[in-house]
């Protein structure tokens, strides 16, 4: 009762999520207790929607990754903004690149230019910036 209650003053309408437990659902319930993806993923490998809407990938966090990918978007901002360890949504991910919804790339590399000079004091007052916060 309580979290419906708790549903109801929050406006949201999803009974899967408590506003002070957060999501009700462990994790790896939505992968299916699968932990390998079936495509390779790193954290900055980005994916974008295709626009195709399979039937064999549909469901509340296929819908919600994919409203996230409209645009390139990297692995690690779809987890950080799913909440769902990176692990699993890799494994969303590969679902939706499995059945044509999505696309992936590996992050086109940058070169650092003719060379790459280190700023020491540069590096040093950064280190001495983290020594004084920690």
């Amino acid at each position: 009762m309580a979290l419906s209650r708790r549903r109801r003053q929050s406006g949201q309408d999803t009974p899967w999520y408590d506003d002070e437990a957060g999501r009700l659902v462990r994790p790896y319930t939505i992968s299916n207790g699968r932990t390998r993806p079936t495509a390779h993923f790193d954290l900055m490998t980005m994916v974008m929607a295709t626009g195709r809407r399979p039937a064999s990938c549909q469901g509340p966090d296929y819908a919600q990754v994919l409203g996230l990918c409209e645009g390139p978007v990297s692995v690690a901002e779809i987890a950080a903004h799913i909440r769902l360890p990176a692990v699993v949504t890799k494994v969303l991910l590969a679902d939706l690149v499995d059945c044509g919804a999505l696309t992936a790339r590996a992050p086109a590399a940058v070169s650092a230019g003719p060379v790459a000079c280190t700023d020491r004091a540069l590096l040093e007052a950064v280190l001495n910036g983290l020594r004084k916060r920690l």
